[in-house]
C-alpha cells in the first residue's frame, strides 16, 4: 500500500491517546509550606496520556502575586503556547511558577486563562471530590514507535530519515500531505539544513538557507522564527475563517488543500531550537490520538536529527577551521600526537605586504575588511588548484600542494596559484581609500611532516620540515627585494622561465638556497 492508498484511509491511531477535563465539585486549594496560594471551588483538572493529572484554577481565586514578566514558553500541539508567570510568595519569589494558556486549542478549550502550578512550586494541592488519577492508558504503540525503537537507526541520511518518518506517520494512519524538518547548523555560509517531503512526489526536497533567510520577510513572518525564537508551537486549523497566526504561510497551504497545521519545537540537548512541520490535508483535521502520537515521538525524533546535526557540524567546522582535507583526516580519526604522515609536497606562504602601514592608516573595521579579501582571494585561488590552506598566520596564509606521485604537477599547481594570487591582488583595492593589495609568496618543495603537533591537550594539524621553512623566508626575502613570488630551484620547472637569484642565505636554514623569483 502506497502513501496515497494509506493517506485516503480513515484516521486511526493505534494509540489511546486522550484528554479529558473535568469540573472539580468541592474546594480545591493549592499550597507553598504553610502559605495558601490558591483556593477555588470552581478548579478544573486535565487527565492526558502518559501525564500526571493538572489542576487549573481560575486567575481570581489566585492568593499571591504573578508576574507575567517571564520568557519561557512551551508548546502543546491540543493545548497551544503556555505562558509562565514567576510568584511571590511572602517576598520569596519563584521563577516560572505557573503557566497559562492564554488562547487554548480546542481540545484544551476548558482551561483557557485558568493558571496551573509546577509541581516544585506548590508543597501540595487538596483536591476534594474528584479522583486526580488519569482515565488513559499509559502506552503507545504503532508501527511508527515500532520503527523508531527498533529500525530508525539504520537510516543513513537527514533524507532517508525525514522521509521515513513521514511514511511511519501515514501508515499510522495520520493524513500527514507535508511535512518540514528545519535544523539550524553551526557554518559559515549556511544557516541551517531543511528537508521537506511531499506526499504528492513521495520524496524529500534539501534547502540550505544562507544567514541571509534571518533578515528576509518570509522567515521574519514565518513560524519557522515564532518557534525557533521559543515563542512555543504553533497549531491552526485552515478551515476555519480567523486565525490566531497570520503567517503568509498558512493562506498558501489553505488554497492548496490543506485543513490543519503543528509547527512544533525540536529541541536539541544543548538548548537549541529546530522546527518541525506537519500539514494535513484531511477534511477533520490531525485528530487528538494523531497528534498524541507525534508530540509523544518528537522527543526521539529529535535525538536522531541531532546526532546527524553533530555530524555535520563537526565536518563543517573541521573543513573550516582547517580545511577539507586536513578536516577529513582528523574526522577519520588522527586526533593523537604524533599521528600524521611524511609526504613530499610543495609549500607556499603568501604574506601581505605593507599590512602594519595599512593598520596603522585604515581604521578597524576597513583593515579587517582588507585582511578578509586578501584571505579570502588566496583561499580560493589555492583551493581552485587542488591546494588547502593549512592555517591564516597573522596576515600570512600557509599552503600545502601534496605531491603523490606527481612532484612536477604539485609544483605547477603551488606556482600557478602564488601567481594568479599576485595578478587579482593587483586588480583589488579597498575602495574607500584605494589601496591596492599586495603580497609576497615564496614556495618550496620537499618531505615535510603532516600531522599532530602540540601538547597533549592541544593540538595543531599542520605541516613541519625544512620546505615549510624555507618557504616562509623565501616569502620575507621576496618582501625585502621587491620580488613577488620567490620560488627555490626544486620548484621550477624550466629555470629559463624565471629570474635567477643566485645562491642566498636565509635565516635559520643551514644551507645556501638557489633561488629564482617568478614574474607575473
Amino acid at each position: 500500500m502506497n502513501v496515497h492508498t494509506q493517506a485516503a484511509k480513515v484516521q486511526q491511531t493505534s494509540n489511546d491517546y486522550g484528554i479529558r477535563i473535568d469540573p472539580i465539585e468541592g474546594q480545591v486549594s493549592a499550597w507553598r509550606n504553610d502559605v495558601c496560594i490558591a483556593r477555588s471551588d470552581r478548579a478544573k483538572i486535565m487527565h492526558e496520556t502518559r501525564l500526571d493529572s493538572v489542576v487549573y484554577f481560575p486567575p481570581e481565586d489566585i492568593l499571591v502575586p504573578l508576574f507575567d514578566d517571564s520568557e519561557l514558553r512551551t508548546f502543546c500541539p491540543f493545548k497551544g503556547t503556555a505562558t509562565y508567570f514567576d510568584m511571590d510568595v511572602e517576598g520569596e519569589r519563584t521563577a516560572d511558577a505557573a503557566w497559562s494558556y492564554r488562547k487554548v486549542l480546542p481540545e484544551g478549550e476548558g482551561v483557557e486563562g485558568y493558571i496551573a502550578f509546577l509541581p516544585d512550586s506548590v508543597t501540595r494541592i487538596d483536591v476534594e471530590g474528584v479522583e486526580p488519577a488519569s482515565p488513559f492508558g499509559g502506552h503507545i504503540a504503532g508501527p511508527t514507535v515500532d520503527w523508531l525503537m527498533r529500525e530508525a537507526s539504520t537510516c543513513r541520511s537527514p533524507e532517508e530519515l525525514t522521509a521515513a518518518i513521514a511514511r511511519k506517520f501515514v501508515e499510522d494512519g495520520i493524513a500527514v500531505s507535508r511535512l518540514s524538518i528545519m535544523i539550524w547548523s553551526l557554518h559559515p555560509l549556511i544557516a541551517g539544513k531543511n528537508y521537506i517531503w511531499s506526499r504528492d512526489t513521495d520524496s524529500v526536497a534539501a534547502y540550505s538557507p544562507d544567514h541571509g533567510l534571518l533578515n528576509r520577510a518570509t522567515f521574519i513572518d514565518s513560524p519557522l522564527r515564532h518557534v525557533s525564537n521559543g515563542l512555543g508551537g504553533v497549531r491552526q486549523r485552515l478551515d476555519v475563517d480567523e486565525y490566531e497566526f497570520s503567517f503568509p504561510i498558512l493562506e498558501d497551504l489553505k488554497a492548496s488543500g490543506a485543513t490543519d497545521y503543528v509547527a512544533m519545537p525540536l529541541p536539541f540537548s544543548n538548548g537549541q531550537i529546530n522546527v518541525m512541520t506537519l500539514t494535513c490535508d484531511h477534511p477533520k483535521g490531525f485528530t487528538t490520538p494523531n497528534l498524541g502520537l507525534v508530540f509523544e515521538c518528537s522527543a526521539v525524533i529529535s535525538r536522531f536529527f541531532e546526532v546527524f546535526t553533530l555530524q555535520d557540524n563537526a565536518k563543517s567546522l573541521l573543513e573550516t577551521y582547517l580545511g577539507k582535507r586536513t578536516g577529513a583526516r582528523v574526522l577519520g580519526g588522527e586526533i593523537r600526537r604524533g599521528d600524521g604522515d611524511e609526504i613530499d609536497a610543495a609549500i607556499l606562504f603568501c604574506d601581505l605586504r605593507g599590512s602594519s602601514i595599512l593598520e596603522d592608516q585604515l581604521d578597524r573595521d576597513s583593515y579587517i575588511a582588507l585582511l578578509n579579501t586578501f584571505f579570502e582571494t588566496t583561499t580560493d585561488i589555492i583551493n581552485a588548484h587542488d591546494g588547502e590552506v593549512l592555517k591564516f598566520i597573522g596576515d600570512a596564509v600557509l599552503a600545502i600542494f601534496p605531491a603523490g606521485d606527481d612532484r612536477a604537477k604539485a609544483c605547477r599547481q603551488a606556482l600557478d596559484s602564488a601567481v594568479e594570487i599576485a595578478r587579482q591582488l593587483a586588480k583589488s583595492a579597498l575602495v574607500e581609500k584605494s589601496f591596492a593589495l599586495e603580497s609576497a609568496t615564496g614556495i618550496a618543495f620537499g618531505k615535510v611532516t603532516y600531522g599532530n603537533i602540540g601538547s597533549l591537550e592541544r593540538l595543531d594539524f599542520t605541516v613541519i620540515g625544512k620546505a615549510a621553512n624555507i618557504a616562509a623566508r623565501l616569502g620575507d626575502y621576496g618582501k625585502v627585494h621587491g620580488h613577488a613570488i620567490v620560488a627555490s630551484k626544486d620548484v621550477i620547472a624550466d629555470p629559463s622561465s624565471a629570474q635567477p637569484l643566485g645562491l642566498i642565505e636565509l635565516r635559520n636554514v643551514s644551507e645556501p638556497v638557489e633561488t629564482f623569483a617568478v614574474s607575473t
